[in-house]
């Protein structure tokens, strides 16, 4: 059931951060508490595996609290009773927390949130323009989100973000056993993944800077950022440890957009098992990982200016990302996207041709194993499109 579903309803991006152009028409309940959600449909079309539905994809709610010192944020998803969750009997039976947290400014620069919250990583919010997100997601790097504490701080050119969890997120409604959130993190393996592991991430750490920089009709930002984290295994009791380092890249030169990103994990669990792989989960799914390589990240945009009648906020892009695995019996795993995200009246849409190999999200390569030992180690294709709602 879970083996080899599309996990294509994770290609979500909020569309209050997300640089796409997606409307924002949060409702304004006061002059300090807004309250805003979305409904989503999706198109999922590969030939190869007889797949062509347009099916529901999402509801979320969304509240967002901002006053001079005190700000808060929350936004919860429901899942179920549609494509690839048509296993489960109706919306809700998948539901998960994507951020709830609150936070105090010091300063207009300076602010410490508490709670569920994004992990401040790498190119932020998102490690390209995509809907459908890099490879860096599926490897527990990119919008990824835990609970503790995170400041954080910007002056004159620089931007400083630092952050403590001592636990990963909430654990939400679904059938799988450690899958039951929306970011992918470090889970406890179900059953059907070979060579799974339980272990439990702990005591994380991560640190982010950032510098702005303005060169001629150039503008973007270049920086750097550390994670540092205690993985207990409940099989053997013992503690192992996750280690990631990112440096990142931006230039934007009118309409133009570029982003770029090397970044180096390395786990070192203590499982009774096998070492090469860690099990992450997400969007009641486990599957296993690489427990050491490096990930490169490159995306180019062009955002087309103009309203022609309905039709508006243009974008085009393309991504490519790379996970080079350490162990030479293991076969890397790589995503090509290319696609376009724009405006129609009151609906926005993301329309993206997904190539993969090696990808558990594309095509029909293998769901457990392919950011691990690898999959059917050829090029998948698959059409998505997302038309939402936003209110």
């Amino acid at each position: 059931m879970h083996l080899q579903r599309t996990r294509l309803t994770w290609i979500y991006p909020t569309l209050l951060t997300l640089g796409l152009a997606q409307p924002v028409t949060a409702v304004e309940i006061t002059d300090h508490l807004d309250l805003g959600g979305a409904i989503r449909g999706r198109l999922d079309y590969d030939p190869d595996r007889d797949i062509s539905k347009f099916s529901f994809d999402t509801v979320f709610l969304t509240a967002d609290y901002h006053s001079d010192t005190w700000i808060a944020a929350a936004k919860y998803r429901f899942y179920g009773d549609a494509y690839p969750f048509q296993y489960t009997d109706k919306v809700g039976d998948i539901a998960f927390a994507e951020y709830a947290w609150v936070g105090y400014r010091f300063t207009p620069e300076q602010q410490l949130q508490v709670g569920q919250s994004a992990v401040p990583f790498g190119l932020a919010p998102y490690f390209g323009s995509t809907f459908f997100e890099t490879l860096g997601n599926v490897i527990g790097l990119e919008d990824t989100q835990d609970i503790g504490f995170k400041y954080l701080a910007k002056h004159a050119d620089w931007d400083l973000q630092g952050a403590y969890y001592p636990i990963p997120a909430e654990q939400g409604r679904g059938t799988s056993r450690g899958g039951r959130t929306y970011g992918t993190s470090v889970a406890s393996a179900d059953t059907y993944v070979v060579d799974g592991s339980d272990n439990h991430e702990s005591n994380i750490l991560v640190g982010r800077l950032a510098r702005h920089y303005q060169a001629g009709d150039w503008s973007g930002e270049v920086g750097a950022s550390l994670l540092s984290s205690t993985l207990e295994n409940q099989d053997t009791g013992r503690d192992g440890q996750r280690r990631a380092a990112a440096l990142h890249a931006t230039a934007q030169r009118g309409a133009w957009g570029f982003q770029a990103q090397a970044a180096r994990q390395q786990m070192s669990p203590k499982n009774p098992g096998d070492n090469r792989l860690v099990s992450f989960g997400s969007f009641d799914g486990t599957f296993n990982v690489a427990a050491k390589g490096n990930l490169y990240v490159a995306d180019v945009s062009y955002s087309v200016p103009g309203q022609y009648g309905w039709l508006s906020g243009i974008k085009l892009y393309a991504n490519y990302s790379l996970f080079d695995k350490d162990p030479r019996a293991f076969q890397d795993s790589q995503r090509f996207i290319a696609g376009t995200s724009f405006s129609v009246g009151p609906l926005w849409v993301a329309l993206e041709w997904l190539h993969g190999k090696n990808d558990p999200y594309i095509g029909g390569s293998s769901y457990t194993q392919s950011l691990g030992a690898g999959g059917t180690n050829q090029w998948e294709n698959q059409l998505y499109s997302n038309i939402g709602y936003y209110f």
